[in-house]
């Protein structure tokens, strides 16, 4: 299960770095789910070094993609919102980006999608709560190593 994740998480990351429209896409997201953060915020959200997202802000802001203004309480930084042409970009790439995951599963039946769908997102929502109590995972190697096929 673990190599899996890696595996699935490395390509994810191999693509938002090779792929343009995969990083923008990556930025879009995030700026649409944090209106008005600041580079450093997104950066820290995309898990990159915060120069990456400065010269992508700037890419993207010269392309009408971003919004970028002063930031009133730390005037050495500032703060990110979509365009509208960013949100019209957000939902063309989503869409590609929907179709390619759904190449991937074309061949599994609805119920395999839904329940994909569930884990993952119950495994999101395990990462937070142990984040949240700032603790480390109990020690489940055990059951895990003996559901691994």
């Amino acid at each position: 299960m673990v190599t899996a994740l890696f595996v699935t998480n490395a390509a994810l990351d191999r693509a938002r770095r090779q792929k343009k429209e995969a990083s923008t896409l990556s930025l879009l997201q995030v700026v649409a789910a944090t209106p008005g953060g600041r580079p450093s915020e997104i950066a820290s959200a995309q898990g990159v070094h915060p120069s990456q997202v400065t010269r992508q802000v700037r890419d993207l802001e010269s392309h009408g993609l971003l919004h970028v203004t002063a930031d009133t309480e730390d005037r050495r930084s500032c703060r990110v919102t979509l365009s509208p042409s960013g949100r019209r970009e957000l939902r063309r790439l989503t869409e590609i980006g929907l179709d390619r995951f759904g190449s991937f599963v074309a061949d599994w039946d609805s119920e395999e999608v839904r329940m994909l769908t569930s884990l993952l997102q119950k495994l999101e929502a395990s990462k937070a709560a142990v984040a949240a109590e700032g603790r480390p995972p109990a020690g489940r190697r055990w059951a895990v190593n003996h559901h691994e096929s």
